[in-house]
């Protein structure tokens, strides 16, 4: 599975080809769509609604890459590894909602998935484009962060040429670390650095050039693919049920308790969500009832 995501590319494109390439980028081909501040409301949202449909199938045609690299994935976080995100743009800030919201619903620790985002997570509502080409900061904040051969490292450019995620992945393939793209361009230089790329390509944006629209909306549909069955696969989840959902409000704590009355054929409502507290997750109260009825 592995070697069927790697595609063959020179590491470096002599200078011609960069100019090439950075000229026929189709994320910065004209829309198909003109004159848009003449159009009506409903002409307008029907005509981003249409684009739209394009998405899905462009995911399709990459799903092989996007299963070997979550193999990759899940073959390291077994081995002690973690994943790391180095995005800027819409796409790496789309990256952090989807990393944040893991512990909370899978119960892992937040040093699982992690992202560098050019400017920094902490400052993510500020959208710093500027710093997308600074060639620096992203090795430094991985070698901060203890990046290791035990890691794998997955670039997110809806361009594919970002200075700030290409000089990351450049440096972690010297580093003999392994690396992975998610790009809306083909034949890219961050591509050209990552052994399993993902090249999903929307077509030109409806905005001439606005990558938070499509490339986006893709970038965040494979993010939810490649976390969702990471998790499923390190077993957390059982049947389809967050059984390690972290019990931090009434709501999940409500549907935490009624899934384990399901989960463990239990009536009561209140042992149910006592038993709850008492293991601290669905998933560890069943492991816990199970070894009672055992003994029993």
């Amino acid at each position: 599975m592995r070697i069927f995501a790697i595609k063959e590319r020179t590491k470096t494109a002599d200078s011609t080809d960069k100019t090439i390439f950075m000229q026929n980028r189709i994320t910065e081909q004209p829309s198909n769509y003109r004159d848009l501040e003449t159009r009506s409301i409903e002409e307008l949202t029907g005509f981003i609604n249409s684009e739209d449909k394009s998405v899905a199938p462009a995911i399709e045609k990459e799903l092989p890459r996007i299963n070997a690299l979550i193999e990759v994935i899940v073959e390291k976080i077994k081995n002690g590894g973690r994943l790391f995100y180095v995005g800027a743009g819409s796409s790496g800030r789309l990256s952090v909602l989807d990393v944040i919201e893991l512990p909370t619903t899978y119960g892992v620790s937040p040093d699982l998935f992690q992202v560098i985002l050019a400017g920094g997570v902490d400052r993510l509502v500020e959208a710093r484009e500027e710093m997308e080409d600074d060639k620096n900061e992203a090795w430094e904040k991985l070698r901060e962060k203890g990046i290791s051969k035990k890691d794998i490292v997955i670039g997110i450019s809806a361009s594919g040429t970002t200075p700030f995620v290409l000089a990351a992945l450049t440096t972690c393939r010297k580093e003999h670390i392994e690396t992975g793209c998610i790009v809306s361009n083909p034949g890219s230089p961050i591509a050209a650095q990552a052994l399993y790329p993902i090249e999903v390509i929307t077509g030109p944006e409806f905005i001439t050039g606005s990558t938070r629209m499509k490339c986006a909306t893709a970038h965040k549909m494979i993010f939810d693919m490649i976390s969702t069955t990471t998790m499923v696969r390190l077993g957390r989840i059982i049947d389809n049920q967050m059984v390690n959902v972290k019990l931090i409000n009434h709501k999940i704590t409500d549907r935490a308790t009624k899934m384990l009355m399901r989960l463990g054929d239990i009536s009561d409502y209140d042992m149910a969500k006592e038993m709850l507290f008492r293991n601290g997750s669905v998933q560890n109260a069943l492991k816990s009832l199970n070894s009672k009825n055992h003994r029993a």
